[in-house]
């Protein structure tokens, strides 16, 4: 017998589609190569399809790609030198540390996800822009994987500066740097982490930097400290 209309399941309605992603903003030339801007919307627009259907990224992220997420990041390029190792910690769909590779074809990049599903989504972008030979995956924690050796640890959204410095800085050379993106908080969490940095020798030049004030609209804060030992 049909069951009665009061029981029967309702259908399950389709998921809306995500948000369409939008146009990269005027500043984003002031402050980027066409060659690299061009790559950059390529990568927004994969974050904004694959990215929300596979749950990278929520969608009422998308309308605010840029602004919040792909121009922040690439303002991080500033502080970073020609042929640099860069580390990324807790990368997850690639912020920063994949930015960083689309807009600096000089910059080798070592991307830092314990989420086999965030890596999975890498793995097919270092394919999808060619990056294989300059961009590298370790699945796994910061505090499980090898040390990387790197110029430069970056992060993003990771935790308190105190906890992530602990995590970030085993995986920066004797002479390599900490930059980690923060938001208004930055002076207040580089003081609680100064004990922290200070078991690296890492406290004495330890500074919260500006990143592209010439060209963003809201610039980006940067803590920035140095290992010394």
């Amino acid at each position: 017998m049909p069951p009665h209309p009061r029981h029967a399941s309702a259908p399950t309605p389709p998921p809306e589609p995500p948000p369409p992603f939008p146009a990269a903003p005027p500043e984003a030339g002031r402050g980027l190569t066409p060659e690299a801007l061009s790559r950059l919307d390529a990568y927004g627009r994969e974050l904004a399809s694959g990215g929300v259907i596979r749950g990278l990224i929520g969608p009422r992220e998308v309308p605010r790609l840029w602004d919040r997420h792909l121009l922040n990041c690439a303002a991080l390029a500033e502080l970073m030198q020609p042929g640099e190792l860069v580390a990324d910690i807790g990368t997850g769909a690639g912020l920063p540390g994949l930015v960083l590779a689309l807009i600096r074809p000089d910059l080798r990049v070592i991307l830092v996800e314990p989420l086999q599903r965030r890596c999975d989504f890498l793995a097919e972008m270092i394919k999808c822009f060619e990056l294989g030979k300059r961009v590298s995956i370790r699945r796994g924690k910061a505090n499980v994987v090898p040390p990387c050796q790197a110029d430069v640890v970056t992060s993003r959204a990771v935790a308190a500066l105190d906890e992530l410095a602990a995590w970030s800085l085993p995986h920066a050379r004797v002479g390599g740097r900490l930059l980690a993106l923060k938001g208004q908080r930055a002076v207040e969490e580089l003081a609680a982490a100064l004990p922290v940095l200070g078991r690296w020798g890492a406290e004495a030049d330890a500074s919260v930097e500006t990143c592209g004030a010439a060209w963003l609209e809201n610039p980006v804060l940067v803590v920035r400290a140095t290992r010394r030992r």
